[in-house]
């Protein structure tokens, strides 16, 4: 009798582990239901307004700061690389915005143009950023081909224009023509204290969000009123 009560009990035992067994059995993740038409423009919409909400900026501040001869998407391009264009971006070591500025940097352009509200505002980051690729721009203008001279700038955006010129001295060194942007590539793990793989990762990135927007290159020209 117990031995038939034992066998009854180990089969209610195992019936009643089975379920939970099944209950361990991955199951196929069920897909989406299929977009809609609607859904489907409506998504593309929404993609095209992201990539282009701040264009008009863009172009409104290339042309106070560089003049209507210069290509505003080259900062477009910038912001990309910086940010993928957004506003509330906030890096490890505090910088902020679409351009990623520093807010010392921020507060120093604030000092010369008060109107410039808030380093939070797309607006006036943008346009700060812009100001700052100005100044760097008149910086290298010993730089020839243009193509070199938007490279020194944005090298000297992410990297300061005190390490770009380091850069050039230390070509200058090796008897290379310290103001073709190759030649600060070849150099640059030789400069101390200098991040150059970042640096020249965000300048070629910035080309190839030049290059997708336009279908050239950041050889094309870009000559802003003097």
């Amino acid at each position: 009798m117990k031995r038939v009560l034992a066998c009854a009990f180990f089969v209610a035992t195992a019936g009643a582990q089975q379920p939970a067994t099944a209950d361990r059995i991955s199951l196929p993740p069920v897909a989406p239901p299929p977009m809609s038409t609607l859904d489907r423009a409506t998504a593309a919409r929404n993609a095209r307004h992201d990539q282009t909400r701040y264009d008009a900026i863009f172009r409104k501040y290339t042309k106070r700061y560089f003049g209507i001869g210069f290509d505003w998407q080259y900062f477009k391009a910038q912001g990309m690389a910086e940010s993928e264009l957004n506003a509330k971006a906030r890096s490890y070591v505090g910088a902020r915005g679409v351009m990623q500025l520093m807010p010392s940097t921020f507060q120093e352009i604030q000092s010369k143009r008060p109107e410039f509200q808030s380093i939070d505002d797309p607006e006036w980051n943008i346009a700060a950023g812009i100001m700052h690729d100005r100044y760097l721009w008149r910086l290298w203008e010993p730089v020839g081909p243009d193509s070199d001279r938007t490279r020194f700038m944005f090298g000297s955006y992410n990297a300061g224009e005190g390490t770009i010129s380091r850069a050039t001295a230390a070509a200058r060194a090796k008897q290379l023509d310290e103001l073709r942007w190759p030649n600060i590539e070849l150099v640059a793990p030789e400069v101390p204290r200098w991040r150059y793989r970042e640096t020249l990762g965000y300048v070629k990135k910035i080309g190839e969000n030049y290059g997708t927007m336009t279908s050239t290159s950041l050889t094309a020209p870009a000559r802003p009123k003097p």
